[in-house]
């Protein structure tokens, strides 16, 4: 990026609130309209004013059953309207709210139920009523368990139903008078990270932290009744939590869903607006780039029509007449049909969690679908940047949000100031002092640059950055990015600390590559077995070499290693939103970077396990 700056700020009288004004404000603003969508066997909606008789149930059931302004309870569940109910109760009780990540083993869930001092704690069901169970065994305390499936109650957990019925002679003037004692500086969650680094640290928001950020980022990302929208990156992530805050507060309709089944409730939901991770951008992309034969050029064509389209929207030029006849063509054979495949009617996504590749990004502008990327941290509630219609920037995180200050340390180092950074880390004063300094700047970790009109570009973590052997400093997220725009990759880690030279793991999409394979006479019933094959790792190695061609030659990978199983949630190598846990990845593969660098393996470029 060139004309680079160390300091931009996007000044803004930003309000003092607390959660709970939001919330009763909103209620009394939207009463009748339907804040929650539930889909399935008990399908129903909930109304704002619902929303709030359930809360003032929830907040009194809380109180009776012994935990007053300030202690801690947990939200171990995945997203469901009760996950709301029971943090907007949290919320008005002045109960701490601690969510926990649904996928987290037992020995986790037991270590934030400890470290955080939990007194009781939300489960959805009966997989994670066990979870809690194993996990309370090691507990210096007792705890109690409400579980949302009635089905799963009994031995000492009590039924959400049976909870809240604790509450049900609280008058609403009590109610009212409790909750409004919550103060803007009081903790309203303590957000654990999720680890990809090391132990988790309880983050601490304070009610305005994240009451500042909704208001910030709803200046931008303005929704009002009659918006749709899917929850389905996990409540535990602080992303979707202030999202879903926002939405409430915007009077949008939201219906909880899973990243699992998004694809399927998309077309179903027809949702407007939607947030999201890279990954399910990466995962359209794929879907749509792996059709082969005269569809496949069909779907070429198209793309090289809206990229050159989606250069014009970027600059904000016209496109010539041509350009436009041809575009005309592409929207009604392809991009119509992506378009519908998201529902239809989605006014624009939001990314955020990790990078996402500009290359998709540019995709899907050029089928008529905007994506505003933006970046922030649970330390910072989470919101510091984020694109808009107006300033909008692809391989850009946008400008600073209404309020926040964004300077770049010598290192190349993010800082950011705003009230939106944390209270600071939960028993962690020490931890706390080192990354937010005495002026209130926050250091992120992450290695950016500011253009000269305040765009902020990531280019890596700070931790992430590979050092060789050679003393070269390596942004492996550049690498990585760049491979994931090819239609034969699904995932890239690219890995190489303390060696010569970087490899890269690639898993393949193997949508596309069994379909080459079906072409070219192969067997692709074994995936594995495909990888294993000399014609197919000479196309893989022509393609990833092709998209790595820009690289200066200590950045290129020498190594590749095909791997035929995904990274995952489940084994370890990503975190629940879907970020690679590097540490994890060099440990499954061990073996095999390993023979990357033995000296037998000086000719040898691509690798299976």
């Amino acid at each position: 990026m060139s004309d680079t700056i160390n300091y931009f700020s996007t000044p803004a009288e930003v309000p003092t609130g607390t959660l709970v004004e939001l919330f009763l404000d909103t209620v009394d603003k939207h009463g009748g309209h339907d804040a929650y969508n539930v889909t399935g066997g008990a399908a129903r909606t909930y109304t704002y004013n619902q929303v709030r008789d359930e809360a003032r149930r929830g907040a009194a059931a809380l109180a009776r059953s012994g935990l007053k302004r300030g202690d801690r309870a947990a939200i171990l569940s995945e997203n469901r309207v009760e996950w709301a109910l029971a943090d907007w109760s949290c919320l008005c009780a002045g109960v701490v709210d601690v969510p926990i990540y649904s996928t987290l083993p037992a020995y986790q869930v037991a270590y934030i139920l400890e470290d955080s001092g939990a007194a009781l704690v939300f489960v959805s069901d009966a997989e994670q009523l066990e979870k809690v169970r194993e996990a309370a065994s090691g507990l210096t305390r007792e705890i109690q368990v409400v579980v949302f499936d009635a089905s799963a109650a009994g031995d000492g957990a009590v039924s959400w139903d049976d909870f809240l019925a604790r509450g049900d002679d609280a008058t609403s003037d009590d109610f009212l008078a409790e909750a409004r004692g919550a103060g803007p500086d009081d903790v309203a969650t303590m957000i654990y990270t999720s680890g990809t680094t090391g132990t988790p640290k309880g983050v601490m928001l304070t009610h305005n932290n994240v009451a500042s950020n909704i208001w910030a980022s709803g200046q931008i990302l303005a929704v009002a009744p009659g918006d749709v929208s899917i929850s389905f990156l996990p409540l535990s992530h602080v992303l979707q939590r202030m999202v879903d805050y926002m939405f409430f507060a915007g009077g949008c309709t939201v219906t909880h869903g899973a990243i699992e089944t998004v694809a399927a409730d998309m077309k179903v939901l027809r949702p407007t607006v939607l947030v999201s991770v890279p990954r399910l951008y990466e995962k359209v992309y794929q879907s749509v780039m792996s059709a082969t034969g005269v569809k496949g050029k069909l779907v070429g064509w198209a793309m090289g029509v809206g990229r050159r389209m989606a250069l014009h929207r970027e600059a904000k030029t016209a496109p010539s007449a041509l350009l436009k006849l041809q575009y005309g063509l592409a929207d009604r054979l392809v991009f119509s049909k992506i378009r519908a495949a998201v529902g239809g009617r989605l006014r624009f996504f939001v990314s955020g969690g990790a990078a996402l590749a500009p290359e998709i990004n540019r995709f899907f502008l050029g089928a008529g679908i905007t994506i505003l990327e933006g970046y922030g941290l649970s330390e910072t509630s989470p919101v510091t940047n984020v694109n808009t219609f107006d300033d909008f920037r692809v391989g850009t995180v946008g400008k600073p949000v209404p309020g926040t200050e964004v300077r770049i340390a010598d290192d190349g180092e993010i800082l950011i100031r705003g009230p939106q950074v944390m209270k600071g880390y939960y028993g962690l004063d020490e931890m706390t002092q080192e990354v937010i300094s005495e002026d209130g700047w926050f250091s992120t970790g992450d290695i950016g640059e500011l253009s000269s009109d305040g765009y902020l570009k990531i280019t890596d973590r700070k931790k992430d950055l590979i050092k060789t052997s050679g003393g070269k400093y390596i942004a492996p997220q550049l690498i990585e990015n760049m491979l994931k725009k090819n239609a034969y990759v699904d995932q890239a880690v690219v890995i190489g600390e303390g060696r010569k030279f970087v490899s890269v793991l690639v898993v393949p999409a193997f949508e596309r590559l069994t379909g080459w394979a079906g072409a070219a006479g192969l067997d692709a019933s074994d995936g594995a077995a495909l990888l294993g094959d000399a014609r197919c790792q000479q196309l893989l190695h022509d393609e990833f070499f092709g998209e790595l061609r820009d690289l200066a030659r200590f950045e290129t990978p020498k190594k590749i290693g095909l791997i035929a199983e995904a990274f995952s949630v489940e084994d370890g190598t990503l975190t629940p939103t879907q970020k690679v846990r590097r540490t994890a990845v060099n440990a499954k593969y061990a073996d095999l970077i390993e023979s990357f660098y033995r000296p037998e393996s000086v000719e040898q470029t691509m690798f299976t396990p």
